[in-house]
């Protein structure tokens, strides 16, 4: 027969238990960091961060920013800073020097910009800044509003069959047109393309660009003497005989200042005879 028997409560209750062995008293070699337990309730990701949070704690305009609380408090809060933690950044007290050269700026008589008397304002460089810093962390709290993988969903993998139906793809009228653009540049390529002799002469020429002149009074423009129905050989011929002429003295060409029209007329204002080409060549000149 098995008889309970009530034993007496414990004379203390553990600490703690460490593996299951009941620890009676705390440990008195336990060093912990005066700064253990601080709470930091607002955390600043820069100088800029603080200055936004300022601002817009205040219900201030940013376009129009009243130097003189906000870098008070701004120093203020450098000072709680540097009372918790010695290695303050330096950014955050170049801020400060900037925000103090600032209001400085803000109370001396301001330069004026330009001829319509307007004033250079000191806070436009912060204000830009400040603006741009602004737009960028939107922008990042946004992205990090929009669902993310692992975070708001799991990505799940599932086995589909294939089905057996073939699927063509569509034909756009794009890819038409791209089609028959390639065909069109083979076509070109490999058509055949037949080079004539064309026989000229440059004493004909020099015949045609004087009886000309003679038609308009010996004074003609350059552009005026070449017809475009000639073609390039033709063209090419009739200037080679233009300065074959002034060569010989049988024509003068002309410019009164750089960049000005250009004249042809014949030599001495008088007409000259007509040169006639004998037999298609003339003695010292070959027909081209």
């Amino acid at each position: 027969m098995n008889l309970a028997v009530d034993l007496p409560p414990p004379l203390f209750e553990p600490v703690a238990r460490i593996y299951g062995e009941p620890m009676e008293a705390m440990p008195q070699d336990l060093y912990i960091p005066p700064d253990a337990l601080a709470i930091m309730l607002d955390a600043f990701e820069g100088p800029l961060d603080l200055l936004l949070y300022l601002i817009r704690k205040a219900n201030v305009d940013i376009l129009d920013i009243p130097m003189a609380p906000l870098t008070r408090q701004y120093l203020d809060y450098i000072e709680n800073m540097r009372a918790q933690n010695l290695e303050l950044a330096a950014e955050y007290l170049v801020m400060a020097a900037m925000l103090i050269e600032i209001k400085s700026r803000m109370l001396l008589p301001r330069p004026k910009i330009g001829d319509d008397g307007e004033v250079e304002d000191p806070r436009a460089e912060l204000v830009r800044r400040l603006m741009e810093y602004e737009q960028m962390k939107l922008a990042g709290q946004k992205l990090n509003e929009m669902p993310q993988a692992e975070r708001e969903f799991f990505w799940v993998e599932t086995l589909v069959e294939k089905s057996l139906l073939i699927r063509q793809p569509e034909v756009s009228v794009e890819d038409i047109k791209e089609a028959w653009m390639n065909v069109v540049r083979q076509a070109v390529l490999k058509r055949n393309h037949k080079i004539s002799r064309e026989e000229l002469s440059v004493r004909e020429h020099m015949g045609i660009i004087l009886r000309h002149l003679q038609e308009k009074g010996g004074f003609v423009q350059f552009e005026t003497l070449f017809d475009p129905a000639m073609g390039p050989p033709g063209l090419v011929v009739h200037f080679i005989a233009m300065l074959e002429l002034g060569r010989e003295k049988l024509i003068r060409i002309t410019q009164t200042e750089a960049f000005a029209p250009i004249y042809v007329n014949l030599r001495d204002g008088e007409p000259e005879p007509v040169m006639e080409e004998e037999d298609g060549t003339e003695s010292g000149q070959e027909d081209s």
